[in-house]
């Protein structure tokens, strides 16, 4: 703990006092942010290790403003020359480049104060060989439940941790950890009538290790979505009801995400501009943005630009009420920036979300599919035919046909049509199955009617 406490110190002043030269060399504003971290990752095929990668990185950005330019450098070698020569570059850089009005850090009264404990970190550090032994217990769990399981696209397991420090010239000056672990295994199933094959997977990430569920659970999981896609068949193109499972329904969520993100919106290039106090959806919808989640896997106690995360009310009762927003978008379209500046390393900040979800309803997903008498439950989603300047929907499907309320035959080979504007307009339920398995999730959702094209 000693070691860690000094890196973490040392990284603190190395940012102060490269922000300082920053300014010595010119620059009017600067902010730096320095990430270290380590992360694991194997794939075992049919029992044995497949791909195996492991790593130990620091990187350093350094943005800085001369008045209204500005430039963004990035680099790995933390030597003083190195850091130096970084610094007295950028100056450089940013003075070349043209002036853009709105450019500059967000102002120093904004910046984050008091951080909450978000519970982002845990220190459990396993070997190599459990990490290989637990990507070999999910592959095996998925090939041992069922004899129509005959091959394997692999098992997963991943682990990361890390440290990001971020400071400014305004005097801001904030760090945490965090970490992350997660498994997947990918059977290959074969139809002993037919010879017809179908993938499928299953997966499950947390930031705690000891909350990831068991090898055997997300292998068995795996296996019976697999399994049940055998058999499928085509349908006649039709407009029926289609009902998201839970998975899909957040892509469906990611859309939304994409068209509140303030740099589409004010490149023109979103369904949604200029439609803030709005109807969108039923009033039974809401949706959140909330980066204050404890162990969320998309919370953090400030963003890429030091202002503090929080709880953003996207869609309230239906109603169109917040964008995502960073400093840079919000000045752009008038409007202070919501906490949402997600940011790499020596990249400018952009938009992103943290924990984006539609907050759940009180049905399950089986009361839900029993509602529909003829339509489609959607368990994957091929491709990516969304025009988001019009909202226009067009995906490669495939999933279950709905018979009197029952799960009747695996379909596939379909495409599912519509526009994002009215597929929200038409959400007619929604399920109580929010799980997070990463930053956008979504419960279930029945959309009342679209386009099924089939054969």
């Amino acid at each position: 703990m000693n070691q860690q406490l000094q890196q973490r110190e040392s990284y603190s002043q190395l940012a102060l006092d490269l922000l300082a030269k920053a300014k010595r060399s010119g620059a009017t504003e600067a902010d730096i942010i320095i990430a270290d971290g380590e992360t694991f990752s194997v794939q075992v095929r049919l029992g044995a290790v497949d791909r195996l990668t492991k790593a130990r990185e620091k990187h350093l950005g350094l943005r800085v403003f001369v008045g209204k330019r500005s430039a963004s450098t990035s680099t790995s070698d933390f030597s003083a020359d190195s850091l130096n020569q970084l610094v007295n570059e950028t100056c450089t850089l940013a003075k070349a480049v043209v002036e853009d009005p709105v450019s500059g850090l967000p102002a120093a009264d904004q910046m984050a104060g008091a951080r909450p404990e978000l519970d982002l970190f845990d220190p459990t550090r396993l070997s190599t060989e459990q990490q290989i032994d637990l990507a070999k217990r999910v592959e095996a769990a998925a090939m041992s439940t069922d004899e129509r399981v005959t091959n394997s696209e692999g098992g997963d397991f991943d682990s990361s941790s890390g440290r990001v420090v971020l400071g400014n010239s305004h005097g801001f000056l904030g760090e945490y950890q965090s970490s992350s672990f997660s498994m997947a295994a990918s059977p290959v199933a074969t139809d002993p009538a037919t010879g017809a094959m179908q993938r499928d997977s299953w997966y499950d990430v947390q930031r705690k290790f000891s909350k990831l569920a068991t090898p055997e659970a997300v292998g068995l999981e795996a296996a019976r979505r697999t399994v049940r896609k055998l058999g499928a068949r085509k349908v006649a193109t039709q407009r029926v009801p289609v009902v998201f499972d839970a998975e899909m329904a957040g892509s469906l969520m990611g859309n939304l995400c994409g068209a509140v993100s303030g740099y589409a919106l004010y490149k023109g290039a979103s369904f949604l501009a200029g439609q803030l106090g709005q109807p969108l959806a039923p009033d039974y919808v809401t949706v959140y943005d909330d980066g204050r989640v404890v162990g969320g896997l998309g919370s953090r106690p400030f963003d890429g630009e030091g202002l503090p995360t929080r709880k953003t009310t996207v869609v309230e009762r239906g109603v169109l009420k917040s964008y995502l927003l960073d400093t840079y978008s919000g000045r752009k379209l008038g409007m202070a920036s919501t906490g949402n500046a997600s940011r790499s390393v020596g990249e400018n900040p952009s938009v992103g979300p943290t924990n984006f979800y539609l907050a759940p309803g009180t049905k399950t997903a089986q009361e839900i599919i029993k509602t529909v008498q003829q339509g489609l439950y959607v368990t994957d989603l091929i491709g990516f035919g969304i025009n988001m300047v019009t909202g226009d929907y067009s995906r490669g499907a495939s999933g279950f046909w709905i018979e009197g309320g029952e799960l009747a035959y695996p379909v596939e080979e379909i495409t599912i049509a519509g526009n994002l504007k009215e597929m929200f307009a038409g959400i007619e339920m929604v399920g109580s199955d929010l799980v997070f398995r990463g930053r956008i999730a979504s419960p279930t959702v029945k959309i009342c009617e679209m386009t099924v094209a089939g054969s």
